[in-house]
């Protein structure tokens, strides 16, 4: 594969997509569904289950709790509300003019964790399937796996965007100065202080995506 000089990489959750209002309107859907308390106990389930695998499974929390209440027929509705989400009107704004953008100035690539059934539908009901021209890599842990995506993307040099500081970080000590780190302030992880302060300050921090608009891309590849 031809090597970029720079590769923009993307996370999708609360960097592209602004996932929370997503669960939150799942949580409310769910509530009027099957009721208040069982939908306390699907999200204990997604917690568990999270803690388990490392990344977020809506549909395999919805087959836990099946599990648990057989005979509970509302949660099928609650899958199909899912499998439709219109994931489009979810995306930041400007977020595909971003991509566009970026693309004038090097590769762009979506590197995501996630299952593997709702976070490709994701990918492709919001239209960052098309608007990546299908570069998309969705892993377990993708901050283990920067080997292979610096094989399938080669690139002088990398501009990793991600709302989670820790992912950041992570990118940062295995990459060094081959990547910039850019850090928008998007969702509850971004805005989770001590969170955020548990890490080394990214190279680029901004208040949401859509600001890359307005950002020298150039210089990017040079920090």
């Amino acid at each position: 594969m031809a090597s970029d000089q720079t590769v923009y990489l993307f996370d999708v959750d609360n960097t592209l997509v602004d996932n929370d209002r997503v669960q939150a309107d799942m949580a409310a859907h769910l509530e009027r569904a099957i009721g208040p308390e069982r939908n306390r106990h699907y999200w204990e389930l997604f917690e568990e289950l999270r803690a388990q695998l490392g990344y977020a499974d809506y549909l395999g929390a919805l087959q836990r709790y099946r599990v648990e209440f057989p005979r509970d027929f509302h949660i099928l509705e609650v899958s199909d509300y899912l499998i439709n989400y219109p994931f489009a009107n979810r995306l930041y704004p400007n977020s595909l003019d971003v991509v566009e953008r970026c693309r004038q100035f090097g590769g762009t690539v979506i590197v995501s964790d996630g299952d593997v059934v709702f976070q490709p539908l994701k990918v492709h009901r919001s239209g960052l399937h098309q608007a990546f021209e299908g570069n998309v890599l969705i892993y377990i842990h993708k901050e283990l796996e920067l080997d292979d995506i610096a094989a399938r993307f080669p690139a002088t040099h990398y501009v990793f965007v991600d709302d989670k500081v820790r992912i950041l970080s992570a990118v940062k000590q295995v990459w060094g100065k081959r990547v910039t780190t850019v850090f928008p302030r998007q969702g509850h992880y971004a805005l989770d202080k001590n969170e955020v302060a548990k890490y080394p300050v990214p190279d680029v921090t901004i208040g949401r995506v859509g600001d890359l608009m307005d950002y020298d891309l150039t210089t990017l590849a040079s920090i």
